[in-house]
């Protein structure tokens, strides 16, 4: 039987839930320093349009950094920064989609 000090020396792994909170919190921390996701990344895909010369869409920005995340997650499997950026990136995808076929939304920068 192990004695209460063994267990509380244990690093438990984050629940699911914790992992999702502190990726949620990241997002509104980015939000308030690069404002709307949607503004941001149309400002990305924007200078990648020019420096490609091939449109890019601000959804599809949001997708190729999760694509970064990918390969660098690849490389460092349990690296949590990258992993909680993978997640992000996907939300703010759908946040970004959302925002370009929102005949509404209107921000323009």
């Amino acid at each position: 039987m192990v004695g209460n000090s063994a267990i509380s020396s244990v690093i438990m792994p984050k629940t699911t839930d914790q992992v999702l909170n502190e990726v949620i919190d990241t997002i509104h921390q980015r939000g308030g320093i690069y404002g709307h996701p949607y503004i941001n990344h149309k400002r990305i895909a924007d200078l990648w349009s020019a420096y490609l010369d091939f449109p890019i869409m601000p959804h599809q920005a949001a997708l190729c950094m999760a694509l970064i995340k990918v390969s660098r997650l690849t490389e460092t499997p349990t690296h949590d920064d990258s992993i909680k950026d993978l997640i992000a990136y996907g939300a703010l995808y759908k946040t970004i989609l959302d925002a370009e076929t929102d005949a509404d939304f209107g921000w323009e920068e």
